[in-house]
């Protein structure tokens, strides 16, 4: 099971580069997703992130096509309002792209237009999402059982949940981000991620 953190859009470009660098290692993916940020303030995180070792290969840009091909990032994700997957596609085909979904339909769709992976939610509760009720996992695990394309889960999710989760991948924003100690979130994450292997509910 793979984790992606995403971003939190909370925190000024030098002390967000900060905590992704305490977090680099316990985490498969970053995914950049600052919607109030300018592409120059992107621009200067990626930069920041690089110079500090980060590996382009983890970083996943958030809806700004723009920003990742400036700045040599193969990953782009994009949200439901964005741009279209054939688009991309057709254009950028080395690029790996994932989506947001909310439903089978949506996933099976986007699969069928070129997608990599998509991600699911929320599955729990979430403040970030206040008000709103969760989606639940019975939808969440047919679309991995339907789909051949790697799903990952998204909302609500601690470790203590994992257990419940049946996909290839978890995606972390709070969890990580608006923890006291980020570095010791992510790794409690990547620790149950060993866990769950070393016992055998991954296969």
């Amino acid at each position: 099971m793979e984790i992606l953190a995403i971003t939190d859009d909370q925190y000024h470009v030098k002390e967000l580069a900060s905590k992704i660098m305490q977090i680099q290692n316990y985490v498969d993916y970053i995914h950049i997703r600052e919607k109030s940020k300018t592409a120059r303030e992107l621009l200067t995180l990626l930069e920041l992130l690089q110079e500090s070792g980060v590996p382009k290969r983890k970083i996943v840009v958030h809806d700004r096509l723009d920003v990742a091909l400036v700045t040599g990032i193969e990953n782009i994700h994009l949200p439901g309002h964005g741009l279209t997957i054939n688009r991309v596609r057709e254009k950028f085909p080395f690029m790996r792209i994932g989506c947001s979904v909310h439903s089978y339909e949506e996933a099976r769709k986007s699969e069928q237009d070129g997608v990599d992976y998509v991600m699911y939610g929320h599955v729990f509760e979430t403040n970030c999402k206040a008000g709103l009720a969760p989606r639940g996992l019975e939808e969440l695990h047919k679309i991995k059982e339907r789909l051949s394309i790697p799903v990952f889960a998204i909302g609500g999710i601690t470790p203590d949940r994992m257990n419940e989760i049946k996909v290839d991948g978890i995606a972390v924003m709070s969890g990580i981000f608006s923890a006291e100690n980020p570095a010791e979130a992510a790794r409690d994450y990547s620790e149950k991620c060993k866990e769950m292997t070393t016992h055998g509910k991954i296969l």
